[in-house]
């Protein structure tokens, strides 16, 4: 057995004597200490104070045996230092949406220490103040998914105008991926040697694309983010959201885990990934809305999904519902990790 935290170890797909399990978006609005920060400041400031966004981080570790802390923060962060004018309102808003070549141009790659030294304060004062068990996860958005964001000015079901501008404009397209997926990579190398132990890529809008331009427009990208941050030899999560169908393509990144949402049963994410990558999740949110007898078998069937091979990072297949229950969220955590040390010890 390794002596490797259970996070840590099971990202490498070594044996643990638990499945380990983080929730996506642990630190947030259904806790109500997390609520009680809020009514004091908006999203922007407490993102950009290091003190509170570090005491956000903390609440879930201090209110549950999860197995992994994710750095409080927002995937569309650092574009501001490129030039792109961001605000919340809740969700993000572009002021000065990327329409042509020349917006393009006039993008510049900055230095995260200078562009955002809040991030890296936050992740030194969490690496202190977080317990020797709780390993902590750095992160940023994939080049395509920050590209809908910078395109379509703000969020959207289809982001209509940002695929438009894929299609009608691949050349510029290609530019912007090209400089989001630098940003992201020196974004992530900073945020590794400000201390994270894991680094994780969001694609909240992968799914956007089918196969082909996925090859075509997101991985070239995303490669340039791995060239960079690979060499580090930290843990690294790609999640997919709703990227069942680019599975094929996935496989040939230089990951360890690949995060897979719920419309895909693990035992085939695993299929298609091969041996060489770990998976993570996939319980859906709602999930924790059911009877806790219900939460537990479902929890259960995703156990059984993931099988006993080495390399299953239990998580939700999206982030938390804002309404959840936090006595659900406690409930899951210790059941997956009774259920799992006893299927591991029989």
């Amino acid at each position: 057995m390794s002596g490797t935290l259970p996070f840590l170890a099971a990202c490498r797909r070594e044996p643990t004597p638990h499945t380990p399990i983080w929730i996506m978006r642990q630190a947030g609005r259904y806790l109500e200490e997390y609520r009680a920060v809020r009514e004091k400041v908006d999203f922007l400031t407490l993102t950009k104070t290091p003190e509170l966004a570090a005491e956000v981080t903390l609440q879930p570790i201090r209110r549950f045996a999860l197995d992994a802390s994710i750095l409080f923060s927002d995937i569309m962060t650092p574009v501001e230092g490129m030039g792109i004018e961001l605000d919340f309102n809740p969700g993000p808003v572009i002021t000065n949406p990327i329409r042509s070549q020349a917006q393009v141009d006039a993008l510049r790659i900055p230095d995260p220490e200078e562009n955002v030294p809040f991030v890296m304060e936050t992740i030194r004062i969490l690496r202190r103040e977080l317990p020797a068990h709780v390993p902590l996860i750095g992160f940023g958005g994939a080049p395509f998914t920050l590209f809908c964001y910078a395109v379509e000015g703000k969020g959207s079901k289809t982001f209509s105008t940002a695929k438009s501008f894929l299609y009608g404009e691949p050349d510029a397209s290609h530019a912007l991926l090209g400089k989001l997926g630098d940003m992201v990579g020196a974004y992530l190398e900073a945020q590794a040697q400000a201390g994270a132990q894991a680094l994780m890529v969001f694609d909240s809008w992968a799914g956007l694309l089918g196969p082909g331009d996925y090859r075509r427009f997101a991985l070239p990208a995303l490669e340039r983010v791995m060239a960079r941050i690979v060499p580090l030899g930290l843990p690294i999560i790609y999640f997919p959201n709703q990227g069942s169908t680019l599975l094929e393509s996935v496989r040939t990144l230089p990951v360890d885990v690949v995060g897979i949402d719920w419309r895909l049963p693990l035992s085939e994410a695993r299929r298609i990934l091969g041996p060489e990558k770990a998976v993570q999740g996939n319980l859906d949110p709602a999930a924790l809305f059911a009877p806790p007898s219900e939460l537990l078998r479902l929890a259960g069937e995703v156990l059984d999904e993931a099988g006993p091979a080495p390399g299953h990072i239990f998580n939700l297949g999206h982030g938390i519902e804002r309404t959840t229950d936090p006595d659900q969220v406690a409930r899951l955590v210790d059941f997956v990790h009774e259920e799992s040390a006893r299927r591991k010890n029989r």
